[in-house]
């Protein structure tokens, strides 16, 4: 491997961007991510055969991926069958390698040696852990799932055990690591379900890497309704430091009028900034065109990585 060390921190659909980012610049890439979800195909195998949710996992393999076949196949997803219908085989894949090497970890990196990664994909904790929330009207929510789905404004979330281990070789990741980049993705339930563990806080906290924010492009409904994008870094830090954040990368792009009209049927708009406010929280701000033109909800990857490869 080559190259800085970067570490990327997050879950769901964003972290996998972000992957495919840094994988522009550098080949010494470790993901961090969230064994929160509870959802899907993922949340059945976790309650079925008590493993670790693979699917976010299995998403961040799949962007770090050097095999293309054996990618296509990691990302198949049933279409029938009584009990199969609606797994993902590479998560029926990770489960299988789990079972066979006897821990999670290490079925995902033989999962990892399956599609020639090229990097290490982590989780942030091996502890079964439930995401918790509370609501600014005190309403308390379990489970990722119900979180994402709630309409009400949330205040925090929390894990239960709230003193899970973080997985070692994380930490030691975050140490050594030359830029972390956090984000984009879920607020509350994608990227906060790492930092929450309190070994990956203290270690981020720690770290004399340059840590950079992605800000999402777009807020999500209920999750971030009319979240600016101080707002975002608000709730970040508000769970842990100040030091979790150097810069926060912004997009300035305008996104086309005929796709704010969909995003607004389905209660997205643009995240907003104010950046004398972000400055006042000791967060350096970086604006700049990142979104991808042909979903401009999303990062693309090779903007965003221009801007990041300059932030070392």
């Amino acid at each position: 491997m080559s190259g800085i060390k970067v570490v990327a921190i997050g879950g769901g659909t964003g972290l996998p961007v972000a992957l495919r980012s840094i994988k522009h610049y550098t080949n010494n890439i470790t993901a961090i991510v969230s064994v929160a979800d509870d959802g899907g195909s993922s949340g059945r195998l976790r309650r079925e055969m008590g493993i670790l949710p693979p699917g976010d996992i299995r998403n961040c393999l799949i962007a770090l991926a050097q095999d293309e076949y054996m990618a296509s196949l990691f990302k198949y997803r049933f279409k029938q069958g009584d009990g199969i219908e609606g797994h993902n085989l590479g998560n029926l894949i990770i489960a299988a390698l789990a079972d066979i090497h006897g821990e999670f970890d290490r079925g995902v990196d033989a999962a990892a040696v399956l599609l020639g990664v090229q990097g290490r994909v982590l989780p942030s904790t091996t502890g079964k852990v439930t995401l918790h929330a509370d609501t600014f009207d005190g309403q308390p929510i379990s489970g990722q799932v119900k979180i994402a789905q709630t309409t009400q404004p949330l205040k925090e979330v929390r894990l239960d055990p709230a003193d899970a281990q973080a997985y070692p070789d994380a930490v030691t990741a975050i140490h050594e690591a030359d830029q972390i980049i956090i984000g984009p993705g879920s607020v509350f339930t994608s990227i906060l379900p790492n930092l929450i563990v309190p070994g990956i806080g203290k270690a981020l906290a720690e770290s004399k890497a340059i840590k950079i924010y992605a800000c999402n492009v777009m807020t999500q409904p209920g999750e971030t309704d009319l979240f600016t994008a101080c707002d975002h870094i608000d709730a970040i830090v508000d769970h842990g430091s100040l030091r979790w954040i150097d810069i926060a990368v912004v997009n300035s792009a305008v996104i086309p009028e005929d796709k704010l009209i969909d995003y607004a049927e389905e209660r997205r708009y643009p995240v907003s900034v104010n950046c004398e406010k972000i400055q006042t929280l000791g967060v350096s701000i970086v604006m700049a065109d990142v979104i991808d033109e042909n979903k401009p909800s999303c990062h693309d990857a090779g903007k965003l990585a221009a801007i990041l490869r300059e932030l070392v």
